[in-house]
């Protein structure tokens, strides 16, 4: 009789919320930056307004991004920044992704 292998052990600090490319794009990008306005991370990661809007909504709903609306040119625009919890949530992921491929 086989037995089913045992489930993996979870890797320390992997956010699996930044396992889909565009928010890792977007954590990276606010790490960088101040904040960013939703027209630049839509253009840096290829995606569409609904996409980037679903994206950002799960980011800022799990604390790691702030939006703050504001209107710019008489047009309402909005702007991310990374929270602390979302630095340390980037951080951590990244190192975890380090270990994972041996270099950390």
């Amino acid at each position: 009789m086989s037995s089913a292998p045992e489930p993996a052990a979870p890797i320390a600090g992997f956010e699996p919320l930044l396992q889909a490319p565009a928010r890792l794009q977007v954590v990276a990008v606010l790490a960088q930056a101040q904040e960013a306005e939703f027209a630049r991370l839509k253009e840096l990661t290829g995606s569409s307004d609904s996409v980037m809007s679903k994206h950002l909504s799960a980011l800022a709903d799990a604390g790691l991004i702030k939006l703050r609306k504001a209107a710019l040119d008489g047009r309402q625009r909005t702007w991310a920044s990374l929270t602390r919890a979302g630095r340390r949530a980037f951080e951590d992921h990244v190192a975890a992704l380090k270990r994972i491929i041996g270099e950390g």
